[in-house]
C-alpha cells in the first residue's frame, strides 16, 4: 500500500498565536492539548515556542527554552514523535536533548548561523522552509515574478548548502513556507505546483492549516474567516495535498484532517490497483 501522509499536530505554546490565541500557553495545558491530539491521531506534535505571525515580534532566547524544553519532555516521555518548531539552533539542541526527533526551522537556516552545523552533526530529521525574513519584514517581501519556480530554486539552494556542510540528505524535508513572504495568489500557485517540489526530491511537508489565504476564501464567499473557522477548508487541503502524496501535513485541528488523509489514502490505493489491472481511464 501507497504510504499514506502523515498528520503533524500543532502545539503553541505561545501567548500570541493567529490561530489560537495563546489558548495552549499554559504548560500543562499545552501537554493536555498534545495529548488530545495524539488521541484524535495526530503521527507527530510540533511544539513552538515563539509566534511567526506577520508582525509578530521575537521572544528572547530564555522565554523561547521556558516554553518549550518542559512540553517537549513531558510528551516525548509517552513515547510521542516530537518536532519542534524554532529557528534558533541553542533551543533545538535542547529540544533534542529532551526527546524531539525533527527540527522543524521555518527559517530553512538562515536566521542562525548555528543551525546548519548543528544539522550537519545531528542525526536528526530537520524541515527546511522558504523563508525570506522573520515576521516584521515577510510581508514587504512578497514579490516574485514566478512564485513555484523561484521558491523551488530558493529551497534548492537551502538543500544545496545544507548537504554541503554535511546534513544527510535523506534527512530534509522541504516545506514550501504558505504564507511566510507569501500573498494569497501566491500560496494556491504553490499548492497546484506541488509537482515542482517534489522534484527535489525531498519529501513534502505542507503547512497551510488556518492560515491567512483560506480566510480569504471563506470571505469571499460570505462564511465565517476567523482562524478558528478554517479547520474544513484546512481538512480540503489535506485531502487533496494528501492525494498528492506529500510526506505530511502540519495542522491544528487534527480529526479532520486524520479523516482527509483516510479519504486520500483509499482513493490512491483505488488508483493504484488500476493502473496495476491496466483499467486507468476505464468508464
Amino acid at each position: 500500500m501507497t504510504p499514506r501522509t502523515l498528520v503533524m499536530g500543532v502545539v503553541n505554546v505561545t501567548p500570541d498565536s493567529f490561530s489560537d490565541g495563546g489558548q495552549w500557553f499554559e504548560q500543562d495545558v499545552a501537554i493536555a492539548h498534545g495529548r488530545h491530539l495524539l488521541a484524535q491521531g495526530a503521527d507527530i506534535l510540533d511544539i513552538g515556542g515563539e509566534s511567526t505571525r506577520p508582525g509578530a515580534e521575537r521572544v528572547s532566547l530564555a522565554e523561547e527554552l521556558q516554553r518549550v524544553v518542559p512540553v517537549v519532555e513531558a510528551l516525548a516521555a509517552s513515547g510521542s514523535v516530537i518536532s519542534v518548531d524554532t529557528m534558533r539552533a541553542e533551543v533545538a539542541e535542547a529540544a533534542l536533548e529532551a526527546g524531539a526527533e525533527i527540527i522543524n526551522d521555518v527559517s530553512g537556516g538562515l536566521a542562525d548561523p548555528r543551525m546548519v552545523p548543528l544539522v550537519a552533526a545531528g542525526g536528526f530529521r530537520y524541515v527546511v522552509s522558504h523563508w525570506r525574513g522573520h515576521a516584521d519584514v515577510m510581508a514587504e517581501r512578497a514579490g516574485y515574478g514566478e512564485v513555484v519556480g523561484e521558491v523551488v530554486a530558493e529551497l534548492r539552494g537551502r538543500l544545496e548548502a545544507l548537504v554541503a556542510a554535511g546534513a544527510d540528505p535523506a534527512r530534509l524535508i522541504v516545506d514550501p513556507g504558505l504564507g511566510f513572504a507569501k500573498n494569497g495568489a501566491d500560496n494556491w500557485r504553490l499548492l497546484a505546483g506541488l509537482d515542482a517540489l517534489t522534484a527535489l526530491g525531498h519529501p513534502v511537508l505542507i503547512g497551510a492549516s488556518r492560515k491567512r489565504f483560506l480566510g480569504q476564501l471563506l470571505e469571499a464567499a460570505g462564511a465565517e474567516s476567523l482562524p478558528v473557522f478554517r479547520d474544513r477548508a484546512t481538512a480540503a487541503v489535506t485531502a487533496l495535498v494528501a492525494a498528492h502524496g506529500v510526506w505530511g501535513v502540519r495542522v491544528h485541528e487534527v480529526a479532520g484532517s486524520v479523516d482527509a488523509v483516510r479519504v486520500a489514502q483509499a482513493l490512491r490505493s483505488a488508483q493504484n490497483e488500476a493502473i496495476s489491472d491496466g483499467r486507468e481511464g476505464t468508464p
